[in-house]
C-alpha cells in the first residue's frame, strides 16, 4: 500500500514497529525521505532502460551492451550516448538511450531486430554479431588508453606451472564466457597445445588427465585471488588486469607470476546495427572520432570505461578480425 508502513509482526513493543510519521520529529521525516529518494535513484537506472514511448524510435539513438551488471555498465554508457545524441539532433535525433542484454544470443537478437543501434565489445563477441547478426565493425575503441592488449597466464609463484601444457588435470580461473581475454582466447589456447577445456565448479574433483577444468570467477580480482587461495591452480585475464592494483592488488601480485602471454590482440571496438540510416550512421562515426577533441566529450569518454579516443579500422584490426574468425571456427568444432 503506498504511503503504509506494516510491521511484519504485531508481537513485536510498539516502540520497535514502524514510526507515526505524523507525530515523528523532524530528523525522523528526513530519514524516511532520505530513504525514499535513495529507493528511487537506485530504479532510474534501470527504469530508464525501458522503452521511451513520448518519442518514435527514429528519434532516439540506442546503445547495447552485453553485461550481467546492468546498474554498474548503465553509468558507464549513458553519458556517451547522451553526448552523441545532442550533437544528432539535425539529423533527426533526439535523445539517447541505453539497452543491455543479458547475452550474446539475446544482442544478436536485439541487433537483427534494429532494438539496437551501437554497440561497443571485445573482439570474439564482435565478429560473432557481424557473421550473425550483419553487424558492421567502425571504430576501433582505445579503452583505458589501450589499442591492444594480451591474455596472460598466472600461476603462484611456488605452483610449478611453468607452460600451457603443464595445466592438465588443473583448474583454470577464467571470468565469463562473454569475455575476450579471459575466455574465448584462454579455451582457444589450450585447445591448440592438445588440452581439453572442460567448465567446473572451484572446489570440486579435479579434472581428468588431459582435461582442464575452467571456474567462471566473475570478476577480474576474483582471478587473481582464487589463484593466489588455491581454489584454482591457474588463472587467466588481460595483461590490462595484471597491471591494476583494482584487479591484482600487490598483495597478491607479489606471490604470482606469468608463465605464458598470448599475441597481441585489438582492445574493443565499435558497431553498428545493419540498416542505420546513412546520415545517422556517418554523423555518429564523426562524432565520435572527434569526441576527444573537446572537453564535453573526453568527460564522455572517460566515464566510457575510461576511453581515449576511437579511431578508424585499420590493417592490423582486418588481420585481428580475420584471426578471431578462425579461432571461433576451432572452438565451435570443439563444442
Amino acid at each position: 500500500m503506498s504511503g503504509s508502513c506494516v510491521p511484519r509482526s504485531t508481537s513485536r513493543p510498539a516502540s520497535a514497529r514502524c514510526p507515526d510519521r505524523a507525530g515523528a520529529s523532524p530528523r525522523a521525516l528526513a530519514a524516511w525521505v532520505m530513504l525514499g529518494a535513495l529507493v528511487m535513484a537506485s530504479l532510474a537506472p534501470l527504469a530508464t532502460v525501458r522503452a521511451d514511448t513520448t518519442v518514435d524510435r527514429s528519434e532516439v539513438l540506442v546503445i547495447g551492451k552485453v553485461s550481467d551488471n546492468p546498474r554498474k555498465h548503465y553509468h558507464r554508457l549513458k553519458p556517451i550516448v547522451d553526448y552523441a545524441a545532442e550533437r544528432l539532433a539535425d539529423v533527426g535525433i533526439r535523445r539517447g538511450r541505453v539497452l543491455m542484454a543479458r547475452d550474446n544470443a539475446q544482442m544478436i537478437e536485439y541487433l537483427k531486430e534494429g532494438r539496437v543501434d551501437w554497440v561497443t565489445e571485445t573482439l570474439f563477441s564482435a565478429v560473432r554479431f557481424v557473421d550473425e547478426a550483419g553487424a558492421r565493425i567502425v571504430l576501433l575503441k582505445h579503452k583505458k588508453g589501450a589499442k591492444e592488449y594480451e591474455t596472460v597466464f598466472i600461476a603462484r609463484r611456488d605452483s610449478g606451472i611453468q607452460a600451457l601444457a603443464d595445466l592438465a588435470g588443473k583448474v583454470l580461473a577464467v571470468e565469463d564466457p562473454g569475455s575476450t581475454s579471459a575466455y574465448f582466447l584462454p579455451r582457444y589456447l589450450l585447445l591448440r597445445v592438445g588440452l581439453t577445456p572442460r567448465r567446473v565448479n572451484p572446489g570440486t574433483a579435479s579434472p581428468a588427465a588431459g582435461e582442464v577444468g575452467l571456474a567462471f570467477a566473475r570478476g577480474e580480482i576474483n582471478i587473481a585471488m582464487w589463484v593466489h587461495e588455491g581454489l584454482a591452480d591457474a588463472g587467466a585475464y588481460s595483461d590490462m588486469d595484471w597491471d591494476t592494483p583494482d584487479h591484482t592488488p600487490p598483495s597478491l601480485r607479489e606471490n604470482l607470476r606469468i608463465f605464458h602471454r598470448s599475441a597481441p590482440l585489438a582492445r574493443a571496438v565499435e558497431l553498428f546495427r545493419p540498416g542505420l540510416e546513412p546520415a545517422v550512421r556517418e554523423r555518429l562515426m564523426s562524432t565520435l572520432l572527434r569526441a576527444h577533441e573537446d572537453p564535453d566529450g573526453r568527460r564522455a569518454l572517460y566515464a566510457y570505461q575510461r576511453t581515449s579516443q576511437f579511431e578508424r579500422p585499420d590493417a592490423g584490426l582486418q588481420r585481428n578480425i580475420a584471426d578471431v574468425r578462425a579461432m571461433l571456427q576451432v572452438l565451435e568444432g570443439a563444442d
